[in-house]
């Protein structure tokens, strides 16, 4: 399947000079859809994935089927003040500005082998933060899986995991 057909381009969102990549078009499409998910959750059968971090709010949409193909729990990783339990949050830098993510401080334990998902992978600051996040909780980060790796810009380079992508822009 010919998934960047299903990817619209939309210049200067959300600032100035930067080309987001909208799924929107692709989750309509439910081959589409059902290509990424199964694309995703094929790669990581067989590794002892016990949960799937998805990120808000992309990796919300990808992330629970994930989990539920590879029979593993789902956990979010959201922005501050979502979490309605004990929490732990890390701030990091985005390719236009700072934010901050926070995950349950029970989400995760020293058991766990965890697949971390999001849709894109930019400059990787958000992915970074999310796999200290697992790790500050004593879970092992397997590996990190988004829709889109936007390779040119290197975020691959800050995480330390493998990573999978079902389509690369370079």
């Amino acid at each position: 399947m010919e998934l960047r057909t299903h990817i619209r381009d939309v210049p200067d969102f959300p600032k100035k000079g930067i080309v987001f990549k909208d799924i929107t078009p692709m989750l309509g499409n439910p081959a589409a859809l059902a290509h990424v998910v199964q694309a995703m959750a094929a790669k990581f059968q067989g590794q002892g994935i016990t949960k799937v971090v998805g990120i808000e709010s992309r990796g919300f949409i990808f992330a629970p089927p994930i989990a539920i193909a590879l029979g593993a729990g789902f956990v979010p990783i959201r922005k501050p003040g979502k979490l309605p339990w004990k929490s732990r949050r890390q701030e990091y830098g985005l390719e236009y500005g700072t934010d901050t993510i926070e995950i349950h401080d029970d989400a995760v334990t020293a058991r766990d082998r965890v697949l971390m998902v999001d849709d894109v992978l930019a400059t990787g600051g958000t992915m970074e933060a999310a796999c200290k996040l697992v790790r500050l909780l004593g879970a092992e980060v397997v590996a990190c899986a988004f829709v889109i790796d936007l390779a040119f810009l290197g975020g691959a380079k800050r995480l330390d995991v493998p990573i999978f992508s079902v389509l690369e822009y370079t």
